[in-house]
């Protein structure tokens, strides 16, 4: 092994390296940081021709490989911190979270086993337990951190597929999926993430099996539908694995009536799973708390801290209600979780978990509520709920823009519409819209969205910044006035 890159080790070579490597890598950052523009604009042709790997057999060294990683990766990677750029849930993380990096990564704890990450675990299961407690369940450990939302998704319609069939006696995990499977159902809303039909195909009922339900004029689950598709699955002799409500759609941010839905459920004994990647984060809230109403009654929740929780990617957590439903996936290695480690009372996550080997990502949001305290953590949360309604407060008052919906979480879905435009078709409005941000992301300026709601092509900004204010929002909105008049010029 070449002495110019050593394994991460205890001893002074392997030491130095390691702090040259870090003070290299994080000066670098400092400076991308200061860059002004929001992306360097590179094209996707420009960005396969620039990008050449370099596997030289002698090896480059560690400070040449880092070089060349600042020169192909970092100059033109997104800004993500910068104030124009607005148009997905993907956040500017904590000052803390990058330090929770150095720690995970250096420590390379595996999340299977507790020898294998011994203190790691047991502040993993106190994190579940508080975020329980948060959520309203009952004290215990049911839950385990996970990659993101579509993971979480996955474990909660998993084990209420699982349970569906113990039920009728049946393991799918000793004996596989049996019957019509055609008649078995899952219920969302029109605007759920698209991880319920991935999800649902990966267990082996495709996406047949999922019935959207309608929903009203703020992107929310229309209750009476999902009755009357309830009433009409029973009467067509179909029987329904699972309900998942949404707390916080990707476009509106829109949050299920929860509390109504649970009623549902509990009616028709239908397991409730709700995905709360991101309105989750309003768990913390001061103000908006009570948007999630009703989620204490849910069977099984998708919480994600990338998003408003402003950690790094990736750091999400699944929970359970009734850890009973644990066993529906519990396997026995000798390895990793033998018999007579449970006898003694070790925990081993393993059990919990789709994955095997895992990240300590716990550690991030750990290290953010003791860093930022309850309070901090809460008005940072708020701080984008109330921005989204300033903002749409400011759109609904421009007479070339056009506000598509009301804000419930931190977007605001808009469209640009002009005088000239006044009397064109829905499509030309679409298409000159589509432009806006094509032309601003290949300009290095912006990144504002571009979605569907309702049929209306409109522009998207994801306000989950908390460094951004009002005013650089409005700079934004003259830029993209701005752009839209080259446009219409051109």
């Amino acid at each position: 092994m070449s002495e110019s890159n050593p394994i991460l080790a205890a001893s002074a070579h392997s030491t130095e390296a390691y702090q040259q490597a870090i003070a290299q890598t994080s000066q670098a950052v400092v400076q991308w940081l200061q860059q002004p523009e929001m992306y360097q604009g590179k094209t996707v042709a420009e960005l396969r021709e620039r990008i050449r790997l370099d596997f030289n057999p002698q090896g480059l060294g560690n400070q040449a490989a880092i070089e060349r990683a600042i020169e192909y990766f970092l100059k033109d990677s997104l800004s993500v911190h910068h104030p124009q750029c607005v148009a997905h849930l993907h956040c500017p993380s904590l000052v803390v979270s990058q330090a929770a990096e150095v720690l995970i990564n250096a420590t390379n704890q595996s999340m299977d086993s507790w020898d294998q990450s011994p203190s790691a675990t047991i502040i993993e299961m106190k994190l579940i337990e508080w975020l329980r407690s948060q959520v309203g369940y009952q004290a215990g450990d049911a839950g385990v951190f996970t990659s993101g939302g579509t993971q979480s998704n996955l474990m909660g319609l998993m084990l209420a597929r699982d349970a569906f069939f113990a039920r009728q006696g049946h393991s799918v995990q000793q004996d596989g999926l049996i019957g019509d499977l055609r008649k078995i159902k899952v219920f969302c809303s029109e605007n759920a993430h698209f991880s319920v039909q991935k999800n649902m195909a990966l267990l082996g009922l495709g996406y047949q099996s999922v019935t959207l339900v309608k929903t009203d004029r703020f992107a929310r689950m229309n209750v009476n539908d999902l009755a009357d598709k309830l009433a009409q699955a029973q009467a067509n002799g179909e029987q329904v694995l699972a309900i998942v409500a949404t707390a916080g759609t990707t476009d509106a941010g829109a949050i299920d009536p929860l509390r109504a839905i649970a009623a549902l459920a509990a009616e028709y004994q239908v397991w409730l799973h709700v995905d709360a990647a991101w309105g989750g984060a309003l768990l913390l809230s001061e103000k908006y708390r009570d948007y999630l109403d009703g989620i204490e009654l849910v069977d099984s929740i998708t919480l994600d801290f990338h998003k408003q929780f402003f950690q790094t990617i990736s750091c999400g957590a699944f929970l359970l209600k009734e850890a009973r439903h644990y066993e529906l996936m519990r396997y026995q290695a000798a390895y990793l979780n033998s018999e007579f480690d449970e006898a003694q009372g070790v925990p081993n996550l393993v059990s919990k978990s789709l994955q095997t080997t895992r990240r300590f990502d716990a550690l991030k949001l750990w290290m953010g509520l003791e860093a930022l305290g309850q309070k901090q953590y809460a008005a940072i949360i708020d701080h984008g709920v109330t921005l989204a309604q300033q903002v749409a407060q400011y759109v609904s008052e421009q007479p070339a823009l056009e506000l598509v919906m009301q804000p419930q979480l931190a977007s605001v879905l808009f469209r640009h519409r002009p005088a000239q435009l006044a009397t064109a078709g829905d499509a030309a409005v679409a298409l000159h819209n589509q432009k806006i941000g094509d032309v601003l992301l290949e300009s290095g300026r912006a990144n504002v969205g571009v979605t569907e709601f309702a049929g209306v092509t409109c522009l998207k900004l994801t306000l989950l910044n908390p460094t951004v204010t009002l005013e650089d929002i409005k700079v934004l909105l003259a830029l993209v006035e701005r752009t839209a008049q080259e446009i219409l010029a051109a």
